[in-house]
């Protein structure tokens, strides 16, 4: 169901990336019930220079630890489920890599069932396909 893109500063190591995708995965199976088999990511690396970001936004203290996570998912959550998400999804990479909460940005991309093709050309949460 949701396709998460994870951007970083490049330097990270294959562990500190594993513990970044597996955090948001966690978040997204706590807060939105998704399944431990549904897990689409894409992780980018960015050279410091082509990942530009105000390290003051808000009056939060950003560092070149920032992961940037856009999360592409169905639009039939409330902003309690959204919420529960960051909220989850920000723990769990305190806990593990150990980022500073500051250094979590999340955005969602909501959209609909019809969206979503996970192969075969089908349209695969849309129950009648004929159309």
């Amino acid at each position: 169901m949701p396709l998460v893109r994870i951007s970083l500063i490049k330097g990270k190591s294959p562990e500190h990336i594993r513990a970044i995708s597996d955090g948001v995965h966690r978040g997204l199976m706590e807060a939105y019930s998704a399944p431990a088999d549904d897990r689409f990511q894409l992780i980018h690396q960015h050279a410091r220079d082509e990942l530009i970001y105000d390290a003051e936004y808000l009056g939060l203290h950003r560092t070149d630890d920032i992961a940037i996570i856009n999360i592409i998912a169905g639009n039939w959550r409330d902003t309690s489920q959204k919420k529960a998400l960051y909220r989850a999804i920000t723990d769990n990479l305190v806990a593990n890599p150990g980022l500073r909460p500051e250094d979590v940005l999340i955005v969602l991309s909501p959209n609909a069932r019809d969206e979503w093709s996970f192969g075969n050309g089908l349209a695969s949460y849309v129950k009648d396909d004929a159309a």
